[in-house]
């Protein structure tokens, strides 16, 4: 256990230094989206691109993967709606709780940590998690969250908000990154030495300015959501983000196999950690975005975030 903390404490601790220098303005609150935008728009996709390219194309494009992880997915986001709905939380606030139970933090934190520990061989199946996490979790839960809208036209305001959100992954890089990187894994592709190097560079630059910004991220979104709130609004969710979804994807994944569903013991390990991960920073912002109450995704972003110290890196003792 020493020996995985040993590994894990660096990448938390600098989730930690970005929360103090937001929360203390040693980082100015106004240079966060610049942050973002560095990390999003250049570090990590090239990250990503240099992991597509470099794994093989059979495990970028494993459906036995995909399809068990979005099944869980789909139990963890129908839980949550059914567990937190009531007279305060409706479709909205319950949908966007429900994609911080079943998203991960797997961009910013899951694959450089996940390489730390269990090697480059991880970044297939990562990769795939990543895909059905931003196509297909996010898209589901954008589109329930707009159910509130309007009497009786609840159903077409859902069809409006997926095909926002699936635009929303068209302007995404990531996905893209990962498609090019699958491009040129598939046909043996490099790109010429000086522009290799520029990326690899962008790349290596990725896990420590994303684990910085997502505490600052946290940071920020502490400061501007100070409202009161019951502990019963976000803990359960934080819950079943750290215990309920990784015990879940593991019945799963071992049922599975059991059935004879060709899943490696390997990439259901590498699926068990990525849902041990804390909560995908980023649904913040979607909160905002579609007006849900983004101190309680925030409270539930930062819980998870802090407690996932111990919890993931218990999940990984047991595990490997």
């Amino acid at each position: 256990m020493l020996n995985i903390l040993l590994v894990t404490f660096p990448f938390f601790a600098l989730v930690l230094a970005g929360f103090l220098a937001a929360h203390r303005r040693m980082l100015p609150l106004e240079a966060i989206p610049g942050l973002n935008g560095f990390v999003l728009f250049f570090a990590l996709p090239c990250m990503l691109y240099r992991f597509g390219s470099t794994t093989p194309i059979a495990q970028l494009l494993d459906a036995s993967v995909a399809g068990v992880y979005l099944l869980c997915a789909l139990v963890m986001v129908a839980f949550a709606i059914v567990m937190t709905m009531n007279s305060r939380i409706r479709w909205n606030d319950a949908a966007m709780g429900a994609l911080v139970a079943a998203f991960p933090n797997t961009g910013f934190m899951g694959v450089p940590l996940l390489a730390a520990l269990l090697g480059p061989q991880s970044a297939g199946p990562v990769i795939v998690l990543i895909v059905v996490d931003m196509v297909i979790t996010s898209s589901l839960c954008i589109a329930l969250s707009r159910l509130d809208e309007g009497e009786g036209h609840g159903g077409q305001a859902m069809l409006v908000a997926g095909r926002k959100a699936l635009r929303g992954v068209v302007v995404n890089p990531m996905p893209w990154a990962i498609m090019l990187g699958g491009v040129a894994s598939a046909l043996q592709f490099t790109l010429p030495g000086p522009v290799e190097k520029t990326v690899w560079l962008l790349a290596d630059a990725a896990s420590p300015v994303a684990l910085f910004t997502i505490g600052a991220v946290l940071a920020r979104s502490q400061i501007q959501s100070s409202h009161p709130m019951p502990t019963s609004d976000y803990l359960p969710v934080a819950i079943m983000k750290l215990l309920l979804h990784p015990l879940l994807v593991l019945a799963v994944g071992t049922a599975a196999i059991q059935l004879g569903v060709p899943l490696t013991p390997f990439a259901l390990t590498v699926m068990v950690l990525v849902s041990a991960l804390p909560s995908a920073s980023n649904v913040s912002l979607l909160a905002e975005r579609f007006g849900a109450d983004n101190g309680r995704i925030a409270r539930i972003i930062l819980v998870t975030t802090a407690a996932a110290f111990l919890t993931f890196s218990g999940a990984v003792a047991l595990m490997t």
